[in-house]
């Protein structure tokens, strides 16, 4: 019996040793992953920061100062431009390394090196729309310009000294857990980078659904279903007159509709951002807030920084993996951002000559294809190589029928037509936005962004408020864009851009404030045409509102401008659905129910109960008037504020008839059949009303670690707002970026991200703002003029000097 019990414990031990030594699948060696040597106990952080260190590096010039305060921000102090920009690098890289690299690598479609084929054809979609075809142009741009060729390059010097320092044992956590290693950055990953933030922001197309649409129902339905709503809630105030003579553009014959039409079907996620002159302020110098809404994740999308050097003092947030400071202000100007929402991106139906596919038509003659050969590596398997073809318009994503073809909504043999291609220098505007002194600077920054087009809320010291829509928009005639467009027809190319003074801008208004919430950017009289995915105007007129009642500003009233969860739509839509209810035909338990709703204020606060109802019975009315002709089909659902405006003033329209069944039904019996369901659905899922059924638990929000790693998220954050809120928040996306900037003779600022500095779940500083942004507050930010600033809030001062 001990030989036996011997031999087994041996064969076990050997198991053991193996097991911990190999790996499983896409998972990493669970013995490297375990070792208190190598694996993640290393990333524990258990050590207060010293006071003072110093750091030598190869690449510097001279010595820098990095002051760090007590919510570890870094205040980096340089004297030159290139050692600025070395010192970002390196920092940001200290925090956020692995999120740099594994966003810039699904961005680039390479996640299958990573993760194994189960992101395959994720990777192979990102590689056929081009996106780091488009990087690769950027680059060209970036580093014909000095400003650029100096930030870029030296930002990328930067993270590399930070990996070059790099033993196994300090590899953020997440390497250790997928068992893989950094690779030196490159500055085609800065230019990857804007890519994807363009990717997020401004691919997002209807074409083959609007023109499914047209197919299945006709000019009349699509007529009437999506024709812009032109309204007073514009970013550019409607009447603001335009003195240029626009640029003319020949318009093809064609099948495509004359007259206004447009989706109207935004994401609705939301951003906001505002300025007020010293007017209305009770400083008599402006104000500026912004919040843009993106996904919530972790580590967060942005990185909170200060920059300093001979020719700028910059605050505010940069993305991590790229120089200078996108949204934030500096000692003269602040600036904020929403997406601008104008259509940028277009399909082409191909003709090809034949089923070689290496030859199209376009116009009279027979245009030659380039192929390229995308290598895409795969971890455990075999490299896979994919042909993508490229046209004059732009990569052919799918050559053929596929799943993923559904999945995406793309157009078989059809052209990618996307700004976003054609190069531009978004980093050079963020330079020259950093360092601008005045309205004239601010301008001449705007003029170098292509994509993704943006509204930028403007306020400078002098007093002087501003709003630009602005980005690179192609000239179009009527009704290009909102189809699929024909790829033979040279005139369905984009023939010109819209020159910069022409985009639409406002300075100064009468009004005394300016604003965007990703709206219409202009009435009727603008001179170009733009095709749009703009969002419902319901933020914007709540903005406008209580802007307008607004008097003796401060800071804290746009504070609590940024959480207002005033529902338009609810109190537009709600007091004419209650009336198809009967109190008196209702069980006890829908009765209860029903008078919730009708004394609601029409605020989507965390502890209210009525906003669950209200979503719930709108989800269920939605869909019982549309899906029967709708569902399935591929086509476009028309916008909520066009299903709003068919309730509210056509009572007998046809769409209230479920197709399925012989009896006609009513709006009537749509409404009484939707709040029933939705009063079985919510008491099924969540009992009796109750606490449950608070709108911040049963909605909220949820902070995911890009790798969806529960214990390195925040889940079920008791939070409000909501879709066509002015705080949009929902459960994955909401404000990742809260900041009031009070202009004057000593700029104050105050701001707050869903998040933390550091990317290591080990650090306390990985989620310590989370609470902060979760209670609707806003933290002091520390605008250091030198580095012996500060007093009280300094944590840790850096040195970083060069090495011999």
């Amino acid at each position: 019996m001990p030989l036996i019990k011997f031999i087994a414990t041996t064969l076990i031990t050997v198991f053991v040793i193996l097991a911990l030594d190999t790996r499983m699948g896409g998972l990493p060696a669970a013995g490297r992953f375990l070792s208190p040597f190598h694996g993640f106990w290393q990333n524990a952080e258990t050590q207060e920061p010293p006071a003072e260190g110093e750091l030598r590096l190869v690449g510097l010039l001279e010595p820098v100062t990095v002051v760090y305060d007590e919510r570890r921000v870094p205040h980096v102090f340089a004297q030159n431009d290139r050692d600025l920009f070395f010192a970002q690098g390196y920092i940001t890289a200290r925090d956020r390394l692995w999120q740099m690299e594994f966003q810039t690598k699904a961005a680039a479609g390479r996640l299958a090196e990573i993760l194994g084929t189960v992101v395959v054809e994720r990777d192979r979609y990102q590689r056929r729309i081009g996106l780091v075809h488009g990087a690769r142009n950027t680059l060209k741009d970036i580093m014909a310009e000095p400003e650029t060729h100096l930030s870029v390059s030296s930002y990328s010097n930067g993270v590399n000294a930070f990996i070059g320092g790099l033993r196994e044992r300090d590899y953020p956590i997440e390497y250790k857990l997928l068992g893989y290693s950094p690779e030196p950055w490159t500055p085609l990953k800065c230019a990857i980078l804007i890519k994807s933030m363009a990717r997020i922001l401004s691919a997002r197309t209807t074409d083959l659904r609007m023109d499914n649409t047209l197919d299945r129902f006709g000019e009349e339905v699509v007529r009437d279903l999506f024709s812009k709503p032109f309204g007073d809630d514009t970013v550019i105030p409607p009447g603001t007159p335009w003195d240029f003579e626009p640029r003319k553009v020949i318009r093809p014959e064609t099948k495509l509709m004359r007259g206004s039409i447009g989706t109207g079907n935004g994401t609705e996620i939301g951003s906001n951002n505002w300025a007020v002159s010293g007017t209305r302020t009770a400083s008599g110098y402006p104000i500026l807030a912004n919040d843009p809404h993106l996904g919530l994740s972790l580590p967060s999308l942005w990185y909170e920084i200060q920059l300093v050097g001979p020719a700028l003092n910059v605050y505010g947030v940069s993305l991590p993996g790229g120089p200078g400071v996108v949204i934030g202000f500096n000692r003269s100007i602040a600036w904020g951002l929403t997406n601008a929402g104008t259509d940028v991106s277009d399909w082409y139906e191909i003709t090809f000559r034949d089923d070689t596919l290496q030859e199209y038509r376009h116009g009279d003659r027979w245009r030659p294809v380039e192929t390229v050969i995308e290598e895409i590596e795969v971890r455990g398997g075999e490299t896979i190589q994919d042909t993508v073809r490229y046209t004059h318009h732009g990569p052919v994503v799918w050559d053929s029928d596929s799943a993923a073809v559904t999945w995406q909504r793309v157009p078989s043999r059809h052209a990618f037509r996307w700004v976003a291609h054609d190069g531009g220098n978004e980093w050079l505007t963020c330079h020259r936005l950093n360092a601008a002194s005045g309205y004239d600077d601010f301008v001449e920054a705007l003029s170098h962004l292509n994509a993704p087009a943006q509204n930028f809320a403007y306020a400078d010291v002098e007093g002087n408020i501003a709003i630009w829509h602005n980005g690179k928009f192609p000239v179009r005639w009527e009704g290009q864009g909102v189809f699929l467009a024909d790829g033979s027809n040279p005139l369905h190319d984009w023939q010109d851009w819209i020159p910069h003074a022409h985009k639409p801008h406002i300075k100064n208004p009468a009004r005394g404030f300016v604003s965007s919430a990703n709206q219409r950017p202009v009435d009727a009289a603008y001179p170009y045409w733009l095709a749009d995915v703009y969002s419902s105007p319901t933020r914007a007129r709540r903005i406008n509102e209580r802007l307008s009642e607004m008097k003796d500003i401060t800071p804290d009233d746009f504070r609590a401008l940024q959480l207002d969860t005033q529902n338009l739509h609810a109190r537009s839509v709600l007091p004419v659905l209650l009336t198809y209810i009967e109190p008196g035909s209702l069980k006890p338990d829908e009765g209860a129910i029903y008078q919730v709703l009708k004394n609601w204020d029409y605020f989507s606060d965390a502890d209210e109960i009525a906003p669950s109802i209200f979503y719930t019975w709108w989800k269920e009315l939605h869909w019982a008037i549309w899906k029967d002709e709708l569902a399935l089909a591929n086509v476009q659902y028309p916008s909520r504020d066009r299903t709003v405006k068919l309730i509210l003033s056509e009572p007998d329209a046809r769409w209230y008839d479920n197709t399925r069944t012989e009896p006609v039904e009513t709006l009537a019996d749509l409404a009484r059949r939707a709040f029933e369901s939705a009063c079985t659905e919510l008491t099924v899922i969540l009992g009796p009303m109750g606490d449950s059924w608070k709108w911040g638990r049963y909605r909220g929000a949820d902070i995911r670690h890009l790798l969806k790693i529960p214990e390195f998220s925040r889940m079920d954050l008791f939070v409000g707002g909501g879709r066509g809120i002015v705080n949009a928040t929902n459960r994955r996306h909401g404000p990742c970026w809260r900041m009031v900037v009070s202009l004057g003779p000593e700029v104050r600022a105050w701001g707050i991200y869903p998040g933390g500095q550091s990317g290591n779940p080990g650090s306390r500083h990985y989620d310590d703002f989370v609470d902060t942004w979760v209670r609707g507050e806003l933290d002091e930010l520390l605008f250091m003029k030198t580095p012996e600033d500060g007093q009280g809030r300094v944590e840790e001062r850096l040195t970083l000097v060069k090495k011999p």
